[in-house]
């Protein structure tokens, strides 16, 4: 096929098992330097500097200087998506790291997709909220209802603040451990920033884990009932 989106060159650059790694530490959602990325993808400087040039390159990840130091970033909430997919694709095919730990079940009860809340924790909020008539599915995707406008005021954020941003107000993504929608967007993004700013959550240093506190588990539970 000689027309069409070059899918061959996006999972070219995927799929290199170091630069596999370097795009799953960025989807914490912090930007982080080359010598960081070498230490999480477990190879050279030098090496994690040529994966990054072609990741840069190929619209994966983008850098920005601050001082002396250059941080890389994913390039947006769309390269996050068709990670967290593959992941979500990887599970299902039965491809999973041989390493399992303490750490695997934190990642599956709560943690970061790029900026906003998924595994256990994520899809009880995506459920809880469309169950209750605050979101809607419809043709044109996924949408705010006025009730749910409501609610989510009632928390802490504003859709009309919100709904002036360029990228959508809110939309499903697929969780690759619950293999079920989370809420994305920037409603998502919102949501989980105020979830740090109540102290409901923590993120775990060096990991994309979010941790509840006592209190936050009680106060999230009772803000997202699961029936």
């Amino acid at each position: 096929m000689k027309e069409g989106p070059d899918i061959a060159h996006v999972a070219a650059l995927i799929g290199d098992p170091a630069r596999a790694n370097i795009l799953t530490a960025l989807m914490a959602g912090k930007a982080l330097t080359a010598s960081e990325l070498a230490e999480e993808a477990g190879i050279a400087m030098p090496t994690a500097s040529g994966h990054l040039r072609k990741l840069e390159e190929g619209g994966l990840v983008v850098a920005r200087k601050q001082g002396r130091h250059k941080y890389f970033a994913l390039a947006g909430a769309q390269a996050g998506d068709v990670l967290e997919a593959l992941m979500g694709f990887a599970v299902a095919q039965g491809h999973l790291r041989t390493r399992t730990g303490p750490r695997d079940a934190a990642l599956r009860a709560a943690r970061v997709c790029y900026n906003h809340l998924a595994g256990q924790a994520g899809v009880q909020m995506y459920d809880s909220l469309v169950r209750r008539g605050y979101l809607q599915i419809g043709e044109d995707g996924l949408s705010v209802t006025e009730a749910g406008g409501i609610f989510v005021a009632d928390l802490g954020v504003s859709v009309h603040e919100l709904a002036g941003r360029r990228a959508p107000l809110c939309r499903e993504c697929l969780d690759w451990s619950e293999r079920r929608s989370h809420l994305a967007g920037v409603l998502g993004r919102a949501l989980f920033d105020l979830l740090l700013e109540k102290r409901w959550v923590d993120r775990e240093a060096g990991s994309r884990a979010v941790r509840f506190s006592k209190a936050g588990r009680v106060a999230f539970d009772a803000a997202f009932p699961t029936n």
